[in-house]
């Protein structure tokens, strides 16, 4: 039987994220959410999500001795990082009055500017993005198969990950004047700013497509 891990640090709501993977997986995975280090370290695949300030995930992160073994399964598991899960990647964050990362690319998580005249559907655009939004893909990856380019899927975030090495992007999409990059991979690990456990049947895809990969 392989398992596949979903962390708990304390602060994400695990049970869509659990729940999405169960109902793709097939009959010899075990879905598990667990906040043990060596637990982390011994499973096959790891699903990291997250949602809430940056700054109180690596606390947490640290203060339980999961930031380690996240290092570590940075390196050799399949990996799929989930919102936060994406943004703590990169070298540093600019909320909770900055928040150092993982740096397993270097860059920068910015805040999204409030815009004056900006519309969307009509409606002047919000901070945080709340809602539907396309993403389109810039590279070739198995976690595509089968979705389709400028696919819609669920964001809510103020912040958005700005990488220095642009061939770690794999997609990307537009919100307030920006195209950023909402979708990175490189090696083992491939993480998104978009939730796909609420993002209808191309979420559920890229999930049964991770568990594939």
């Amino acid at each position: 039987m392989k398992t596949v891990i979903v962390i708990d640090y304390g602060m994400s709501n695990l049970r869509s994220v659990t729940k999405a993977l169960e109902h793709v997986a097939a009959h010899d995975w075990k879905v598990k959410v667990s906040n043990k280090a060596d637990v982390l370290c011994h499973a096959d695949k790891i699903v990291f999500p997250g949602q809430g300030a940056i700054g109180n995930c690596m606390t947490l992160l640290n203060q339980g001795g999961l930031a380690d073994a996240i290092k570590q399964t940075l390196e050799d598991k399949p990996f799929l990082g989930i919102c936060l899960g994406l943004q703590t990647l990169l070298t540093s964050s600019e909320e909770s009055g900055g928040t150092t990362c993982f740096n397993w690319t270097s860059g920068t998580v910015r805040r999204f500017v409030e815009p004056i005249d900006e519309l969307q559907n009509g409606e002047r655009l919000k901070i945080p993005q709340m809602g539907w939004n396309q993403v389109q893909q810039t590279k070739f990856h198995p976690l595509w198969t089968g979705i389709p380019d400028n696919s819609w899927f669920y964001f809510v975030h103020s912040y958005y990950v700005d990488p220095i090495d642009n061939g770690v992007v794999l997609g990307t999409t537009q919100y307030c004047g920006i195209d950023f990059a909402s979708v990175m991979a490189r090696d083992n690990v491939f993480a998104v700013q978009f939730h796909p456990e609420n993002s209808q049947q191309a979420g559920l895809t890229l999930l049964k497509n991770f568990l594939d990969w």
